[in-house]
């Protein structure tokens, strides 16, 4: 693990390099997640591109920061996305969810001028179940449960990927796991897609419930240069639960427009 220091704290980060070719891609988790979500990516795209996974702050080994939900937490988030992608030469970028959001207010908010972007199990606009907002704040097992029913982080996932998502979620903490949710349901960049001029992969499981489908078309047909992929037999967590597939599907993308 490698770390960069930036606004008085400390964002962690992997490498992974086996002989890639070109600048690395930076990977952004998502609510309640860390690096280790693209373990995969790690593991098995590094002799294509140099991968880089980030800890946004309070996740994984990343110090965490005082920041309200909404407007500050994305604004801290994007400091430690943006810390990374300049220490390590990044001009990829590929969010999950939340870190989706991250990317794009990365680009809206900060002019991070992108060669590419990916953004998978996201949307424009991320309002989150006003049950699960309460849950996560009162009975942070019942949403973790809920999250980790059929068709919500995953489809018909190996238990073991199951149990690494429940066990990043307690280790990120019901306090931070919150603020990522309920600063996902401030989240609403509809009206500013068309400001997002990079070449950009709109990608979802074909189950997703969290961010369906339809959000993923909404992305594609509303950036200057959109393209749409959808993962057979997956759900919000495709990088996990279907490798295989979207690695091709990612790769496939990064060789057409780099």
């Amino acid at each position: 693990m490698e770390s960069v220091t930036h606004h008085d704290r400390r964002t962690v980060y992997r490498v992974a390099d086996r002989g890639g070719e070109g600048s690395p891609v930076l990977f952004v988790h998502g609510s309640g997640g860390s690096h280790e979500i693209w373990k995969a990516q790690l593991a098995r795209l590094a002799s294509e591109f140099p991968v880089v996974a980030v800890d946004l702050s309070g996740h994984g080994e990343s110090d965490d920061v005082d920041a309200d939900p909404g407007w500050s937490t994305f604004s801290a988030y994007a400091d430690d996305v943006l810390a990374v992608a300049e220490e390590t030469g990044a001009r990829t970028l590929v969010g999950n969810s939340l870190g989706g959001a991250v990317v794009m207010h990365l680009v809206l908010e900060r002019g991070f001028d992108a060669d590419a972007l990916v953004l998978a199990g996201t949307g424009a606009r991320l309002s989150v179940l006003d049950d699960l907002l309460t849950w996560l704040d009162d009975d942070f097992d019942r949403a973790v449960e809920f999250l980790h029913d059929d068709d919500r982080l995953f489809y018909d996932p190996d238990d073991r990927y199951v149990e690494l998502s429940k066990e990043s979620m307690y280790e990120v903490g019901q306090r931070v796991t919150s603020r990522d949710f309920h600063s996902c349901h401030t989240f609403d960049v509809r009206d500013r897609l068309g400001d997002i001029t990079a070449p950009t992969l709109a990608v979802v499981g074909e189950h997703d419930m969290l961010t369906p489908p339809w959000y993923h078309e909404f992305l594609a047909d509303n950036v200057r240069d959109g393209r749409y992929a959808e993962i057979e037999d997956a759900a919000h967590l495709a990088m996990l639960e279907t490798p295989d597939a979207f690695n091709e599907t990612l790769v496939e993308f990064l060789e057409d427009v780099r």
